[in-house]
């Protein structure tokens, strides 16, 4: 028997339940991602308005990634609702790119990833975070035609004509700091940046026009007067002191002139070094970013925060020039959504590994940070690591204020309803279809919720309920179709992917 004659008679286009990843399933991002929500949504979602963090611990397929999706759908909605308040969008679910550059920085490939990831700081991640908004504000500003996917950002050109010239600085800064994309060159895509902001900087090479111009009135009087003779012939003791002295003149007045560019070409130079070798999860060269930093004044430089320390005080307050920036731009605040902790290549599911990785981040200051709000969507490996904390741990992360979220837990009623609003999201014409009608008599709603508890994620009643049907559609020919599922086969089958889910559980095979 046809799985699709089976789906038809039930008046459904395709399977709801083929899809077991959010990221990829059409089923849940076309219909149900506005009308299903965890118990524990509310908690999770909190108010935009005032975005504040949130820790969730949930199990492989319970869920995380799609509320993410959820948080990030209802928050574009909030925007289109309050556009004069709209929250910065930033998804750091891809840790691959950083965690390779830190690499590279830190250590030599052959290094233990223990080892190298024990060097992670929490300005490590604060300069990800960055580097994700700030690329995407300037691909926003630029138009880019590659948008950086990671940030929900939409900008209007009188928001970009309101800046200052002072917020204009700071937003060439970070973009000197942080842009990182790869649809264009560093210096090319800086300079669109600047003419955008009309930011002039004629008065960055006066110091170089100075250095020319005294150079070219120095070697214009030393050509006068060689043309004189002032340099050949016999020469009495006063000429040669003479001709030392205005050679000396001459020296100190190049040396002069040409010093205050010189100065600032090793300053910029010494601050571009220290930006490359402490910004470790991005890809800089000294070169090109020196000469970015040559395009500002000494004093438009003198006291700006840079990220060329080891520490933290630094990418607070550049994230307050970004925050101060976007208030401007008519963003409010900003939500960071964490997920997928456990899919780096490093990390690989290590729940060690992903212990190092995340603990620095938890901190209270960082997390509370007025305007910034943390959507963590963490694995459960990573409960008995908080559990076995000690108490410097605690006073340090104030769990207890982070809207935390021990278990991603669903009831079978819940974990019903999610099935239900999968076949009324695939059915043929708006029919009024239900779960029940899948099965015999003797399979009664109780027993479906009963085994669905059981079942305890989303992940495994889909998977569950496509085997299900697929066990089902094998035991019957199209010639004497049977469209209703027998209490035998559904016992059998829940007895079957239950023994299977306990041996995945452990960690020891695959469902």
């Amino acid at each position: 028997m046809q799985i699709q004659n089976f789906l038809d008679h039930h008046r459904l286009t395709k399977n709801p339940f083929a899809d077991e990843d959010a990221q990829t399933d059409a089923v849940f991002k076309t219909h149900c991602l506005d009308s299903i929500r965890h118990p524990a949504w509310d908690k999770v979602y909190g108010d935009p308005a005032e975005p504040a963090t949130a820790i969730v611990f949930g199990e492989k397929g319970a869920g995380k990634t799609a509320v993410r999706l959820q948080l990030a759908r209802q928050l574009a909605q909030y925007n289109l609702q309050h556009p004069g308040q709209r929250v910065l969008v930033i998804h750091y679910d891809d840790f691959n790119p950083f965690l390779d550059r830190f690499r590279d920085h830190v250590g030599k490939r052959r290094a233990r990833i223990e080892k190298t990831l024990a060097q992670w700081k929490l300005w490590d991640h604060m300069d990800a975070i960055l580097q994700l908004a700030v690329t995407g504000l300037v691909d926003a500003i630029l138009d880019a035609q590659s948008r950086n996917q990671p940030v929900d950002c939409d900008l209007k050109a009188e928001d970009i004509d309101g800046l200052s010239r002072d917020q204009s600085r700071d937003l060439l800064l970070l973009a000197a700091c942080y842009d990182q994309s790869l649809s264009g060159t560093f210096r090319h895509r800086w300079s669109r940046l600047r003419q955008r902001l009309r930011f002039s900087i004629w008065r960055a090479w006066l110091p170089w026009v100075l250095g020319c111009g005294v150079s070219a009135l120095v070697f214009g009087l030393l050509g006068y007067l060689s043309w004189h003779g002032f340099w050949g012939g016999e020469l009495s003791g006063f000429q040669r002191f003479l001709r030392g002295s205005v050679l000396l003149l001459v020296a100190g007045t190049l040396l002069g002139a040409w010093y205050p560019w010189v100065r600032k070409f090793w300053t910029s130079l010494r601050l571009a070094r220290g930006m490359v070798q402490h910004t470790r999860v991005g890809i800089r060269e000294a070169g090109p970013l020196r000469g970015v930093l040559g395009f500002f004044t000494r004093n438009e430089l003198s006291g700006q925060p840079l990220p060329n320390k080891e520490r933290t005080d630094d990418r607070y307050e550049l994230l307050a020039k970004l925050q101060a920036l976007l208030q401007t731009l008519g963003y409010s605040g900003i939500v960071v959504l964490v997920d997928r902790l456990d899919e780096p290549h490093l990390i690989n599911g290590s729940a060690e590994l992903m212990k190092l990785l995340l603990w620095p981040m938890l901190d209270n200051k960082f997390l509370k940070h007025t305007g910034l709000g943390l959507k963590l969507m963490l694995p459960s490996d990573l409960t008995p690591f908080v559990e076995r904390e000690d108490k410097s741990f605690y006073e340090r992360s104030r769990l207890d204020k982070q809207n935390m979220i021990r278990s991603f837990h669903w009831t079978g009623e819940a974990l019903y309803d999610v099935a239900n609003a999968r076949l009324r999201g695939c059915a043929a014409g708006g029919a009024a279809v239900s779960l029940r009608d899948w099965f015999e008599d003797g399979v009664t709603d109780q027993r479906l919720m009963d085994a669905m508890r059981s079942l305890a994620t989303p992940r495994h009643l889909f998977k569950f309920l496509y085997r299900l049907l697929v066990a089902h559609c094998n035991t019957h020919l199209d010639d004497a179709p049977n469209y209703q599922i027998s209490t035998a086969t559904f016992e059998a089958n829940l007895a079957l992917y239950l023994r299977e889910k306990e041996t995945y559980d452990r960690g020891l095979g695959a469902i």
